[in-house]
C-alpha cells in the first residue's frame, strides 16, 4: 500500500524543488534572474510542501506583512505559491495545505487575517477566502483624451529618477500614504526590490522600468512608475506605455503625474492593470470611455481570527449588530459575535443574544475592506437577514481599496 503524501515545514533546501514545482504549475521559467528574486522573498519557516517519498510535489507560504484595512493597519498573512503538480492533483492535496496553513496562522496568533491574489478564483471561496476588492484595468487611447489645463502657478516639478536609485523618496511618499490606502502592504527593502524587479524576460519588448517622482517645497509628494513599448505602423509611432504604479499625496500631484504618462512621446496607449475602481483619473479626463475601462479581481480576504479581526478595523458609522457566523475549518469562529464600534474603534465578542444576521466567514471577508455590501450579497442570497439591523453603511467606506502589487 502506498504510503499517504505528507505534509511538513518547507526548508531553505527545499527552494529549488519549490521553484521547479511553480515553473511547472504557472508555466514560467523559474530561474536565472526569477529565482534570485523569489529567493529574497522566500520564507522558509512559514513554507508548507507535500512530500511524496523525497519529491515536493504541493506547496504553500505565508509572508509576513501587514494590510491597511478601513481605519487601521493589520498584520495580514499573505498567502503565495500555491500549487500542487499535476501528476497530484485529485488528491486533497491542497485542501490539506490550506487548511494545515489556516490552522498554523490561527494558532500562532500573530495574524487576525489572511489575503492572497487568486488565480482560480473557484478554489479560494472553499477554504473562507471572499472576493474583497476588485481592479480596473485602463487601455488609455492616450491622445483621444483630455485632463484639465494645469494651474498658472504649479507647487511642484517633476523630476525622472531610476526606480531603484531613487528608492528612499519612493519610500516616504508610499508610507506618507499607506495608513490611508486600503488595499496596500507594507514594503521592506526585500519588497521593494521584488516590486521594483526589472527582469528582461518579463518586458515583452518593453524598455526598462523608469520612474517620476513629483517634488513639492517640502519634498516628494508623489511618484509613477511605468515602461513603454516601441511601435510603429503605417501610420507613425505606435508606442504603449505600461504603468505599473501611481501614488499621489493630493490631487495636484496626482494630475501633474498623469499628464506626463499620458504624453510621453511616440506613445499611442497607455495601459494601467491596477486602477481601483473609484480611480479619480475616470472623473479627470474629457471622454472616459477611451480610458478603456474593464473590470477584474483582485485581493481576497480570509478572516483567520473573527472576532480580532473585525474589532482592528473602523466603521464608517456606529455600528451594534450581532453576527451568526459559520467557518468549519476554523471552528472556534463559529457562532454569534456582537461588534460594537464605529469611526473610532471596535470591540467584538462572543454573545447569547439573538442574531441580526446569519453569515458564512467566507462574506465576510467580502465585506471586510468595505468594498462590498451586505446589502449586495444579501440581494444573492448569501446572507440571512434577521432582524431590520443592516451593518451595510458602517462597513463601507469613503474609498475603495486599491491593491498595488500581486504576490
Amino acid at each position: 500500500m502506498k504510503e499517504e503524501i505528507r505534509l511538513r515545514p518547507g526548508s531553505a533546501e527545499d527552494f529549488p524543488a519549490i521553484c521547479d514545482l511553480l515553473g511547472t504549475v504557472f508555466h514560467e521559467d523559474y530561474s536565472g534572474e526569477l529565482k534570485e528574486l523569489e529567493a529574497g522573498i522566500f520564507e522558509a519557516d512559514r513554507s508548507l510542501v507535500a512530500d511524496d517519498a523525497g519529491q515536493v510535489v504541493g506547496h504553500t507560504v505565508a509572508f509576513t506583512r501587514d494590510l491597511t484595512v478601513p481605519g487601521a493597519i493589520v498584520p495580514a498573512a499573505h498567502v503565495s505559491g500555491v500549487g500542487v503538480l499535476p501528476t497530484h492533483r485529485r488528491q486533497r492535496l491542497l485542501t490539506r495545505m490550506m487548511h494545515r496553513q489556516l490552522r498554523e496562522i490561527a494558532d500562532a496568533g500573530r495574524e487576525p487575517l489572511a489575503v492572497l491574489w487568486a488565480t482560480e478564483t473557484s478554489i479560494y471561496p472553499r477554504f473562507g477566502y471572499g472576493p474583497a476588492a476588485s481592479r480596473l484595468h485602463l487601455n488609455i487611447m492616450n491622445r483621444e483624451v483630455r485632463l484639465p489645463a494645469p494651474p498658472t502657478e504649479q507647487s511642484g516639478r517633476l523630476r525622472l529618477v531610476d526606480p531603484i536609485a531613487d528608492l528612499a523618496d519612493l519610500t516616504k511618499v508610499y508610507e506618507q500614504l499607506r495608513p490611508e490606502r486600503v488595499g496596500w502592504s507594507n514594503r521592506d527593502e526585500r519588497w521593494w526590490n521584488f516590486v521594483l524587479a526589472d527582469l528582461k524576460d518579463h518586458r515583452d519588448g518593453a524598455t526598462k522600468r523608469y520612474a517620476v517622482v513629483h517634488e513639492g517645497p517640502d519634498g516628494p509628494t508623489g511618484y509613477a512608475v511605468w515602461r513603454v513599448k516601441h511601435g510603429w505602423t503605417s501610420h507613425g509611432p505606435n508606442g504603449e506605455v505600461s504603468v505599473r504604479e501611481v501614488a499621489a499625496a493630493d490631487p495636484e500631484t496626482y494630475q501633474a503625474l498623469w499628464r506626463f504618462l499620458l504624453g510621453i512621446d511616440l506613445a499611442r496607449s497607455v495601459t494601467f492593470r491596477l486602477a481601483a475602481l473609484d480611480e479619480p483619473l475616470l472623473h479627470l479626463v474629457d471622454e472616459p470611455r477611451r480610458l478603456g475601462p474593464s473590470l477584474a479581481d483582485a485581493l481576497f480576504i480570509r478572516l483567520v481570527d473573527v472576532p480580532r479581526a473585525l474589532a482592528a478595523r473602523r466603521y464608517a458609522t456606529a455600528v451594534d449588530v450581532v453576527l451568526d457566523v459559520t467557518d468549519p475549518i476554523l471552528t472556534e469562529n463559529t457562532g454569534r459575535w456582537r461588534l460594537t464600534g464605529g469611526p473610532d474603534g471596535a470591540s467584538c465578542a462572543r454573545t447569547d443574544d439573538p442574531a441580526d444576521l446569519a453569515c458564512s466567514v467566507t462574506v465576510l471577508g467580502s465585506v471586510y475592506l468595505g468594498a462590498t455590501s451586505f446589502a449586495a450579497l444579501a440581494a444573492a442570497g448569501r446572507i440571512r437577514q434577521l432582524t431590520g439591523n443592516d451593518p451595510t453603511i458602517a462597513f463601507g467606506w469613503h474609498r475603495q481599496p486599491t491593491p498595488t502589487e500581486v504576490f
